[in-house]
């Protein structure tokens, strides 16, 4: 940065006297009172400051510069050729610029430029009053630096430091060619906008929203804000056009209640089921917060019956008591009126999160202290389309899961101690009492048989669960001994099919997990690389303890994988502990990076030997004989950043056949470029199925071979660029597409349109179809619907065009 020069001396410039530009920079804020100034006290910043406190700004120096200087100290002066006038946040550029002291008034004229905090006016004239920033600019060209946005007006008024009025305005984010007319693809017009930085809004009046010189939207008077503030006001309308409810328009409205409140309305008309009202609350406080979502339609034409949905999530701090340290209130509370809801409105997730079968409805209590916590949990489901048995008639009802009516949990986590002197010792222990509860039936049930399973027995169920573990670990083995004790008492409501309404199950489970770690050097394909060889074993024992006719309130059996072969039980829950006696052992290879220790690729197998029956299993599940699992084998590959491959192989050796298949890839060579594929194959007799999903995000320019310029972030590959983006599922079993999400997105450079095809399949019978349609005006807007959704959860790796970058910085364009 260039030193200050010193002030000009009040004699030091006779009448009409002339300086060449020699980079000579004269005073410092008004050249009329520079003598008098204060001097300068620098203070040490490590960053450059966006905008100066209010305190500061008036203390900041003026500089001006040019070829000739003329004037009068205290009365008038007058700079002519390359004139440049500099504050902190304003540089002011002119062929020719006069100051009269008098009213402390500027004007420039000849190509007039204003850098302002990084937005750029460009104009003939300006007149400006120093003091009060009273003035006016015509034929001004204006570029705003956060938004890329630029346009024109034919003059504009500054009326103070914070008010100004633009006539004849024009603004669009498409680039202005060096010469000739600017004929922007889209453009916002209007007869007059009014600027208020204090309220950071605007006003405009006589606007249009225009695109290749077609209106689009039109309003008299509208309002809108000039920042990222948040404010009142109609939110762009969205558009769909589905198979099951027609055309959908919601025009939402956004109410800015309080800094930490508000609320929008979605008022949504559907042409086959009539107008559904929705709307959402949000609220933050220093102790709780939350929201509240919910939506009515009154007489849906299609169903014959009101339709409604509510759902209320809050989170609550409360004041801290001796008795009850720590406490917090959550609250999960989800509704909808029938059983199809989920069905004919598969996409009120963007309203109500209320478009899935399992609804939650939970109040809990909890906190801790220390190594103590506890939770209190009230918890009921609404499932809909449920079966009311174990074995459901229509393929497409699933089964209701038990509400928890109440839960009580104690937990207790000390840190490592010291058994017999030696340390680093862990201890966990649990209790939890639950009542469960369910208005299932079973399918078959005429209570004499003593084998019999009830599925309908609500009860309460004690547990405690107390294990405890220690690891001796150096960087080439480890060893871990673990040891649980598991014990559960139940009260039934119901009797058992052998008469009892009480029963009791206690058992411990010993286990010893250890492995060894090897490494070398080692050089693959001509690259450097570090291989490691990773055996590994789990010795688990638990005796039988008969629990045949106990209820099955939360258990489930893990899925079998690399990750869970590796568990003492099986099960997951508390209902079912198997009795395992088994040798899990298994061998993993992994290649790394010597650099950063990056993966580069892994190799893994795994099996369990049972060394005699399993007993305990779970309803309508067979015995697991004594001898060998299946063979699991997993492996990834990442060589290169752009490919990854990933499989996992569940192999038969009994039948010599493929259980469960999956492979992966993945090539992602840069920013919006990526292709997915994986194939799954299951031949379990509970499920059997092929599918092939395929996933793509492209620019159609690199398909033909023509060259692709490189991305930059924040932005896409460049203008007028096509680019396919989908993903599909096809299944083998069924012969038939699942689900499809397919479509295409143009870059125009300022605006986006898309056009995207959403099958997903509900049942086998039915599927939900729609069209979206988006045109999304860079930096300003989007009209349509909204595939951004749909392609951010459908498509792997999808990339928005336009990431949210870091806000440019107004010393980004400093001169």
């Amino acid at each position: 940065m260039r030193p200050f020069a010193p002030t000009l001396p009040a004699t030091g410039m006779p009448r009409g006297g002339r300086l060449r530009r020699t980079a000579w920079i004269a005073g410092l804020y008004g050249l009329a009172t520079a003598a008098s100034a204060q001097p300068l006290a620098l203070q040490p910043s490590l960053t450059l400051l966006e905008r100066l406190p209010p305190a500061l700004r008036g203390q900041t120096p003026m500089v001006v510069e040019g070829e000739r200087i003329l004037g009068r100290t205290g009365e008038w002066t007058v700079i002519d050729g390359g004139a440049v006038l500099r504050r902190h946040d304003v540089i002011l550029r002119a062929d020719r610029l006069e100051h009269t002291a008098a009213d402390d008034t500027a004007v420039a004229s000849g190509q007039v430029r204003i850098n302002r905090q990084g937005n750029v006016y460009e104009g003939e004239r300006l007149q400006l009053k120093l003091d009060t920033f009273e003035g006016r600019f015509d034929a001004v060209r204006f570029q705003f630096l956060r938004t890329g946005g630029q346009g024109e007006a034919s003059r504009v008024d500054f009326l103070d430091e914070n008010r100004a009025v633009a006539h004849n305005v024009r603004y669009s984010t498409c680039e202005r060619a060096p010469e000739g007319r600017w004929t922007p693809a889209w453009a916002v017009t209007a007869n007059q906008v009014q600027f208020d930085l204090a309220t950071d809004t605007g006003v405009a009046t006589g606007g249009r929203l225009e695109f290749q010189g077609v209106p689009l939207l039109a309003a008299p008077w509208i309002s809108f804000p000039l920042s990222d503030a948040r404010k009142s006001g109609v939110l762009p309308p969205t558009f769909n056009l589905d198979n099951q409810s027609g055309f959908e328009t919601t025009v939402p409205y956004y109410l800015n209640l309080a800094p930490n409140r508000d609320a929008t309305l979605y008022p949504t008309f559907m042409t086959k089921r009539g107008l559904d009202l929705g709307g959402e609350y949000r609220y933050l406080e220093r102790a709780f917060g939350g929201q509240l979502r919910a939506a009515w339609m009154a007489d849906d034409r299609l169903r014959g019956r009101d339709r409604w949905a509510y759902s209320v999530q809050h989170v609550h701090a409360l004041p801290e008591l001796d008795w009850l340290p720590g406490a917090g209130v959550r609250l999960n509370l989800n509704r909808v009126s029938d059983d199809d809801y989920w069905r004919d409105f598969p996409r009120t997730d963007t309203i109500t999160n209320l478009a899935q079968r399992l609804l939650a409805n939970e109040a809990t209590l909890s906190g801790g202290a220390g190594p103590w916590s506890y939770s209190l949990t009230a918890q009921r489901w609404q499932t809909l389309g449920a079966s009311r048995t174990l074995a459901p008639s229509d393929s497409e009802q699933i089964v209701a899961p038990y509400d928890r009516l109440p839960s009580l949990v104690l937990r207790y986590r000390p840190g490592r101690f010291a058994i017999a002197g030696l340390d680093g010792w862990r201890l966990v222990a649990d209790v939890d009492v639950t009542r469960f509860a369910t208005d299932r039936r079973p399918a078959v049930w005429d209570g004499a048989a003593a084998g019999d399973q009830r599925t309908d027995l609500d009860g309460t169920r004690a547990l405690g669960v107390v294990r405890l573990s220690r690891r001796w670990e150096t960087p080439g083995w480890y060893v871990e001994p673990r040891l649980q004790w598991h014990a559960r008492q139940y009260r039934f409501e119901q009797p058992l099919g052998d008469g009892r309404r009480s029963a009791s199950v206690a058992l411990p489970t010993a286990a010893l997990d250890a492995g060894l770690v090897f490494e070398r050097q080692a050089t693959l394909l001509d690259r450097a690389v570090v291989q490691t060889l990773e055996p590994r074993v789990l010795l688990a024992a638990t005796p039988y303890r008969d629990q045949r006719l106990l209820p099955v309130y939360d258990s489930a059996a893990y899925d079998f994988n690399l990750a869970t072969i590796f568990s003492p039980n099986p099960y997951g829950g508390a209902d079912r502990v198997a009795d395992l006696r088994a040798l899990t052992y298994g061998l993993t290879t992994r290649l790394y990076a010597p650099d950063d220790g990056a993966e580069l690729a892994a190799l893994g197998l795994a099996q369990r030997l049972r060394l005699r029956d399993q007993r305990v299993t779970l309803p309508n599940e067979g015995a697991a004989a004594e001898g060998r699992s299946d063979v699991l084998i997993g492996a990834t590959v990442n060589w290169t950043p752009q490919w990854s491959f990933g499989g996992t192989w569940q192999y038969n050796i009994a039948r010599r056949t493929s259980v469960r298949t999956l492979l992966s890839a993945r090539y992602l060579p840069g920013p919006y470029r990526v292709l997915s594929a994986a194939y799954r194959n299951n031949e379990t007799t509970t499920a059997r199925s092929r599918q092939l999903d395929v996933g793509w995000q492209w620019p159609l320019a690199a398909l033909g071979g023509d060259g692709v310029p490189a991305a930059v972030p924040g932005r896409a590959l460049g203008p007028q660029q096509w680019y396919g983006v989908g993903r599909v599922n096809y299944s083998f079993t069924d012969r038939r597409v699942v689900d499809l999400v397919a479509g295409f997105e143009y870059d125009a450079g300022c605006w986006i349109g898309r056009v995207v095809l959403e099958r997903l399949q509900q049942s086998r019978a039915s599927a939900n179809q729609r069209i979206l349609l988006q045109l999304e005006f860079s930096g300003f807007s989007r009209l349509g619907s909204n595939p951004l959704r749909t392609l951010r959860t459908q498509v792997p790796r999808y990339q928005y065009l336009r990431e949210d970058v870091n806000p440019p910085s107004r010393f980004e364009r400093y001169e």
